[in-house]
């Protein structure tokens, strides 16, 4: 099962979702990526070009030439880095552009360590499957972008959002779905991400230079690339401080579900939300936080937390092996719409479950919700997959099928995951 598994992930991977960006997104008049198609397959040549989506499209492309060692993705993820460094890193201030207008000029110029995180994660990534020096540089400066700008040294934790040259700002929602709270799991999950990328990526440098590697195609270490240990050693420790605040500050230890919005001080805000979909998803990459950090203490402290917080997601699990978006406690407000990302996210974190606490029931979770992207998310027409299905079946085509939030990380990383996975 898991080999068959395996092969349809590669071939939703490589067919349905690499395919269409490489096709319908590559902008070849302006640079870059176009910025949207929406619901309805229009293509928006004008359309805002945000930094989200330009990152993860670099982190997609990346991470499938590592594993697949495609000449094809190697040119999409070198194309995705040369505009990001070229248009969306700030050359004055440092940190990088919430977006740019569709000619690649900077059309929204505040810093949203949300969107620093992402940027940090492709190039990493980059810097991982290529040995690139010059994506390895800004990474690591991004990274010292949201230490010194974005860490709270009084309270711990990072907040959200700055001016272009770092002065508070009164608005610091990541979207105006979003509440307005300085601190939320949403952004320190999507920090915990790149940390644990950049930690890896440097871990595997360090071994392959110490032992005198010579590159060959998917390696990480080009000829005369030095790691100083204090380097290492400073990402380290900011991991580690990143997994205490999710196990003694965003974990809420009544639920074992992670609390959303927070003030500076940590006390929780806008209601009780919980939100299954980033519930899954925080299991996983906090998991995999541990592993990367390689401490056995940390690891013991975690994997019965994993475990919890997986197990209180199955509250948005719908029998068809689906999971609902979010609900709020406060107002009785349930969003049962079944977003793609959620699906993705919800497979990755059983497989979890199932690959390092020998939990079937986990496998047949995870089995079950691809089964339901099989036949209600991916378009197999036209490419990609809808936002998502609304709770009575019906299909969702107002929102986009490519955009400023819509982007192939979340489905590309659930088959990736899977094809490495199963390959263990």
């Amino acid at each position: 099962m898991l080999e068959q598994l395996k092969k349809e992930m590669q071939d939703v991977l490589e067919q349905n979702i690499l395919q269409f960006w490489i096709d319908k997104m590559v902008d070849r008049e302006n640079g870059g990526f176009y910025g949207r198609i929406d619901g309805q397959e229009v293509l928006h040549p004008e359309a805002e070009k945000g930094a989200i989506l330009n990152a993860r499209i670099l982190w997609t492309f990346s991470a499938a030439y590592r594993v697949l060692g495609k000449q094809e993705y190697l040119k999409t993820a070198t194309y995705a880095k040369d505009y990001f460094i070229d248009h969306f890193i700030d050359k004055e201030y440092g940190g990088v552009y919430w977006s740019l207008d569709y000619k690649g000029q900077p059309l929204n110029t505040r810093k949203q360590f949300y969107a620093i995180g992402f940027a940090l994660y492709g190039l990493s990534e980059y810097a991982r499957a290529t040995g690139d020096r010059e994506a390895l540089e800004y990474a690591l400066d991004l990274y010292d972008c949201i230490e010194e700008h974005a860490l709270d040294r009084e309270h711990n934790g990072y907040i959200e959002a700055m001016t272009r040259d770092w002065q508070p700002i009164a608005d610091m929602r990541l979207s105006e779905l979003d509440a307005n709270f300085p601190k939320s799991q949403n952004t320190h999950l999507h920090i915990i991400e790149p940390y644990t990328n950049l930690l890896r990526c440097l871990k595997e440098m360090h071994a392959q230079e110490s032992c005198d590697y010579v590159p060959a195609i998917g390696s990480v270490l080009p000829i005369g690339v030095t790691i100083p240990m204090e380097t290492m050693l400073a990402v380290e420790a900011s991991l580690r401080n990143i997994i205490d605040i999710f196990t003694d500050r965003i974990l809420n230890p009544e639920t074992h579900h992670l609390d959303l919005f927070f003030e500076m001080d940590w006390t929780r805000g806008a209601g009780h939300l919980e939100s299954y979909g980033h519930d899954i998803e925080c299991s996983w990459l906090m998991h995999e936080a541990a592993l990367v950090l390689g401490d056995p203490k940390v690891l013991a402290k975690m994997e019965p937390i994993v475990q919890m917080v997986a197990k209180a997601s199955e509250k948005g699990l719908r029998p068809d092996g689906s999971m609902i978006h979010e609900a709020n406690l406060s107002t009785g407000h349930v969003d049962d719409d079944l977003h793609w990302w959620v699906q993705a996210e919800n497979v990755v974190g059983w497989y979890n479950i199932y690959q390092y606490f020998g939990d079937e029931a986990a496998l047949e979770k995870a089995v079950r919700c691809w089964e339901y992207i099989k036949t209600q998310l991916i378009d197999w027409e036209n490419g990609e997959w809808h936002w998502s299905r609304h709770s009575d079946g019906t299909l969702n085509t107002v929102d986009d099928k490519a955009g400023f939030w819509k982007c192939p990380y979340h489905n590309g990383r659930m088959c990736l995951e899977i094809i490495e996975r199963t390959s263990e």
